[in-house]
């Protein structure tokens, strides 16, 4: 079954919740439309900064891409956001996924 249309339809009617965004850009990038995805993350990094977990699915994805400077670019935004939110779970992995970059 393919998610897409419905997180897409959930994303519209539900503007300023991340959570069905990020389920978007999750269904996307399992079904390989990377390009998408990825401007599915950008555009919710953008709109909601504090939602921590996009920064590790972003960094992991420009990995995957072979773009290392970007994701590492990201997951240093992740590491501040994570640091300010308190959330000392994503900051381990967001660290740890960091400390494997150049």
């Amino acid at each position: 079954m393919d998610r897409v249309p419905l997180l897409r339809s959930m994303v519209q009617s539900r503007p300023d919740d991340p959570f069905p965004r990020y389920g978007l850009a999750m269904e996307l990038r399992k079904q390989g439309q990377v390009e998408e995805a990825e401007q599915v993350f950008r555009a919710l990094v953008a709109d909601h900064p504090g939602y921590v977990p996009t920064y590790l699915m972003l960094g992991n994805l420009l990995v995957e891409l072979g773009r290392p400077e970007a994701a590492a670019e990201v997951l240093d935004r992740g590491i501040e956001a994570a640091e300010r939110a308190g959330d000392d779970h994503a900051l381990g992995e967001l660290k740890a996924a960091r400390a494997e970059l150049p």
